[in-house]
């Protein structure tokens, strides 16, 4: 696909994502009211059979489910990172000793010390992704979605090139629209409650690779530089998203599982993203058709980063590509709510909790504590 259609594509999902949610009149697992002329009995909205809250899987599962001919879902989602503390390897490591032992890959260059002595504390990122999902056909679901992210990392800056006397902190912000993702989900197979269908997506490089921040220096001055790998708002290449996808259940149980991939192609400023490798499976339980409790394990291993941006430097441990990547694996806890009655049946609203129990990073490398998302779906 060449890069003009592609933006093209990117233009096209994120116009279909300016739409307005509008009444439901069908939702994919509702059936349609019937009217009877000849006895003159009318099937009202309170006489339909109840909406399955676990319909969808858990709310942080992207592409698990595909829809009937001519439906549109729209969602929104909210998702919020949090990370504080560093890890080299699976092992804690204190700001001291990352500022007086780990090496600074640029030290030689002007102004740049033999140790990391800015270190980060902590991180948060917050999202909010913007889905469209219509199916042309019994078979085909695409997908669009449109992320806006606010990322903001605090530092801790040691004085001069050594010893433990710090200096001050600071706080470095981005803000802005992410990359734009389009995929494709193809059914596969369908036998009973089992279904199985492809993910075939990719993700376009909307979002910013060039921001820049105001620091402080080990030497007491406050440069704007550009801000590291982990602060750009964007991968700045076009990635492959494969994936497959199984749902399953019976009864009050629900289950399924997705394997799923991001492949970086080509390299934007002198550098490119690590691949990802995700594993998720996952199960529910309703208790009653407007609530589903959920649980989900998702195991993930990302790559470090090929090449470096020359303008990324600096004794600080995310201007290190080799400082990226990892093995996590994370426990996930969360519920589906599905509106029954009146101008809210059809509306899902879902959230999920997710707390790592496993991080084996290439570090130094901040670690997460934990992860949350909510949502709102609506199908018609």
């Amino acid at each position: 696909m060449t890069q003009v259609s592609l933006r093209a594509a990117a233009f096209c999902a994120t116009l279909s994502l300016t739409a307005l949610a509008a009444p439901v009149f069908a939702h994919e697992d509702d059936p349609v009211p019937a009217n009877d002329a000849a006895t003159g009995f009318t099937v009202t909205t309170t006489d339909l059979p109840p909406l399955r809250a676990d319909g969808h899987a858990p709310i942080g599962v992207m592409g698990e489910h595909r829809h009937k001919r001519g439906e549109v879902m729209l969602s929104y989602r909210f998702m919020h990172m949090d990370m504080r503390g560093n890890q080299i390897g699976s092992n804690n490591v204190s700001n001291d000793t990352i500022a007086t032992t780990v090496p600074n890959r640029f030290f030689g260059a002007p102004g740049q010390p033999p140790t990391l002595r800015i270190v980060p504390t902590d991180m948060q990122m917050q999202m909010h992704m913007f889905g469209a999902m219509y199916a042309p056909n019994d078979r085909i679901t695409l997908m669009a979605m449109l992320p806006y992210i606010d990322k903001q990392m605090d530092h801790l800056t040691y004085q001069g090139g050594a010893g433990t006397t710090v200096l001050g902190g600071f706080r470095t912000k981005s803000e802005g629209i992410g990359d734009v993702k389009v995929s494709a989900l193809i059914g596969l197979m369908e036998s009973g409650n089992n279904k199985v269908h492809l993910n075939m997506g990719v993700s376009l490089p909307t979002g910013s690779t060039s921001e820049t921040g105001t620091i402080l220096a080990p030497n007491g001055t406050r440069p704007t530089v550009r801000l590291p790998y982990a602060m750009q708002l964007g991968s700045g290449t076009y990635d492959l998203l494969p994936g497959i996808t199984y749902n399953g259940g019976q009864g009050l149980t629900k289950w399924g599982a997705q394997l799923s991939g991001v492949i970086r192609t080509g390299k934007n400023n002198g550098y490119r993203l690590g691949d990802q490798l995700a594993v998720s499976t996952w199960a529910s339980y309703q208790p009653e058709p407007w609530i589903s409790l959920s649980g989900r394990v998702e195991a993930r291993t990302t790559g470090d980063i090929t090449g470096r941006d020359p303008l990324i430097a600096g004794p600080v441990q995310t201007a290190d590509p080799d400082n990226y990547g990892g093995d996590t694996v994370t426990l996930y806890g969360g519920f589906n709510l599905m509106g029954q009655r009146g101008a809210l049946r059809g509306h899902r609203l879902a959230f999920e909790l997710g707390v790592p129990i496993y991080q084996k990073l290439n570090g130094p490398q901040m670690e997460t504590d934990w992860t949350a998302t909510l949502g709102w779906q609506l199908a018609f």
